[in-house]
């Protein structure tokens, strides 16, 4: 008797992972922006999200296209150059519903759109982003980026002098409500904090380590594959629950926090770190200092908080979409214009 093949595993709402997918990757091969694409995708399916409730929005640059590499159902938008802020945010305040999800690069955020990028932050409007950081401008031929530590060295040969720009500690400083580093190496950290991501209502800032195997992975390199791996200082072992499974994370040893996201998803944190407390912004900046100071790279969530209101809250924003609403709501009458023209003679 013949025996039926098994068909795909489907996840909550009943989709396969095959339907968060996208394109082919154009990049270099073994280039970590591949690895975070994949986490994005793993992170959504096990999530359960609806890839059309999804916007995918980017700026210029090598992390820019990778939003063609996955989840090829959802909506996406490829904006100006450090552009993306302003852009996600028109298009949440058109319609909150929707999930952003924001993909740039070191470039795009710490130079070109850093001023766009600190006005999202303390707007702590509701997106995930997303920073591929490789310390190089990729798609120019590997120049130092804004975010390139100090004595870090270009292929040429040519070192680095100007202090690197931490987009975790700004972000913290700022009014970002949950911030953490990644490396795109480390599979079961990067999903963890994906999808602890998704279950957060706020600005999610993620700064993923991503090496760019073409113009800065050999020796002096801060951001290649091997100095991430001999200097990978984790803060925190990231655990994540779903609101829909029932499912115990198992820590051995450590002290346990737990943070109850917006969804009902619980994000657990055991602490490698003595004494440290992931909802304190002053020591969670202290502590990124202090790790700078000492050459390492600290990785894991630095902070959250899922008390303070997002920007989508601030403004009161009624229940539908303002995209969806007719004219005679969202635009003023004359009536109103002509009390308006009275009361100022």
């Amino acid at each position: 008797m013949a025996t039926a093949t098994p068909g795909p595993k489907l996840n909550h709402i009943g989709l396969p992972v095959v339907e968060y997918r996208g394109g082919k990757s154009t990049l270099c091969a073994g280039c970590g922006h591949n690895a975070i694409s994949e986490r994005i995708i793993d992170a959504m399916f096990e999530m359960a999200v609806e890839p059309e409730r999804v916007i995918k929005m980017s700026g210029i640059g090598c992390s820019s296209k990778s939003p063609a590499y996955f989840m090829s159902r959802s909506h996406s938008f490829n904006s100006v150059h450090g552009r993306m802020p302003s852009v996600t945010t028109g298009a949440l305040l058109g319609n909150h519903t929707v999930m952003a999800l924001g993909v740039s690069g070191d470039g795009d955020t710490a130079s070109i759109g850093m001023g766009q990028f600190v006005h999202l932050l303390r707007r702590n409007l509701p997106m995930i982003y997303i920073i591929e950081d490789n310390g190089v401008y990729g798609l120019t031929k590997g120049q130092f980026s804004a975010t390139a530590d100090i004595g870090s060295k270009l292929k040429t040969g040519v070192i680095n002098d100007l202090p690197a720009i931490d987009t975790c500690a700004l972000a913290i400083q700022l009014g970002a409500t949950f911030v953490g580093r990644s490396f795109s190496g480390d599979k079961k950290q990067l999903l963890a904090m994906l999808k602890a991501a998704v279950a957060h209502k706020g600005t999610v800032m993620l700064d993923v380590i991503s090496p760019c195997v073409t113009f800065n992975d050999h020796e002096g390199s801060t951001k290649s594959y091997k100095f991430l791996q001999e200097h990978d200082e984790a803060i925190n072992e990231i655990g994540f629950v779903p609101s829909f499974e029932d499912i115990e994370v198992d820590y051995s040893s450590g002290e346990v926090f737990d943070v109850q996201m917006h969804d009902g998803s619980s994000l657990r944190l055991r602490k490698l770190l003595e004494d440290y407390d992931p909802t304190d912004k002053a020591k969670a900046v202290r502590t990124l200092m202090d790790a700078h100071e000492k050459g390492e790279v600290l990785t894991g969530v630095f902070y959250i908080d899922t008390k303070k209101p997002s920007f989508i809250d601030l403004l009161n924003l009624v229940g539908e979409p303002l995209a969806t609403l007719p004219e005679s709501l969202t635009r003023p009458p004359k009536s109103a214009l002509e009390s308006l023209m009275t009361s100022l003679q």
